[in-house]
């Protein structure tokens, strides 16, 4: 059974668990309750929607970009050759390299948080699979990580873009920016609504929302009213 510290126990008394909580709400009670002086924490949705992945037509993954950004800064590193490394030095990657980074990557050396790749290059990324994939950094055009286009796709990601897949439990787990903003949050979460509900699977049967919570890094989870989320 798990043992939650004296802190986590005495916030968690201070959210009624027989109430639902609109967004906006839940944000203002952890910004009331967060003591952290050390970091700042980071506010996730958890979402148990109406999808069983074992089906194929029952899938979700996407992307949405963070009106807010996600409030940490980003490394992205880019494998590409030719003039494209140019472009991607231009367009602010933080590393850049062919096979050479390659080379790297397969050595374990992963100083980076997204990787993005032209398609000319995904044969030979082929190899880095087994190291990339458990890690959520292999390159995907469904991810919007593998394009021609670099220099959008390294400012998206700059900018707070994110990417998600429904679990094989069917939940949904997106950080959503850092505990600062209320309003700034706020709008991430309604990004991040607007994104689920216009990706939903063609598969997809009656209610779609089912459950939604928020919780911070080092506070308790908080019940969302669905009934103020969009449901198609």
């Amino acid at each position: 059974m798990r043992k939650y510290s004296r802190r986590f126990q005495q916030i968690a008394q201070k959210v009624d668990k027989s109430k639902f909580y609109s967004p906006l709400e839940a944000f203002s009670l952890m910004k009331s309750f967060s003591t952290t002086l050390n970091f700042v924490e980071t506010v996730e949705i958890h979402a148990v929607l109406g999808l069983d992945p074992k089906y194929s037509d029952q899938q979700l993954r996407s992307t949405v970009v963070l009106p807010k950004g996600t409030g940490k800064e980003v490394r992205i590193a880019v494998i590409t050759k030719g003039e494209k490394i140019n472009d991607a030095l231009e367009a602010g990657a933080d590393i850049v390299g062919s096979e050479d980074l390659i080379d790297n990557i397969f050595q374990g050396h992963l100083n980076f948080d997204k990787l993005i790749a032209t398609p000319d290059v995904m044969l030979l990324i082929a190899k880095l699979g087994k190291i990339l994939g458990p890690r959520g950094l292999m390159p995907s055009p469904k991810a919007g990580t593998v394009s021609n286009d670099l220099k959008s796709a390294i400012q998206e990601f700059k900018k707070g873009k994110l990417e998600y897949r429904i679990d094989r439990t069917g939940i949904i787990h997106i950080p959503i920016g850092k505990l600062i903003s209320v309003d700034d949050l706020n709008l991430n979460f309604q990004a991040v609504q607007e994104s689920v509900d216009k990706n939903r699977p063609s598969g997809s049967k009656g209610k779609y929302w089912k459950s939604v919570y928020l919780s911070s890094t080092m506070g308790p989870s908080i019940p969302i009213d669905i009934n103020l989320i969009k449901d198609n």
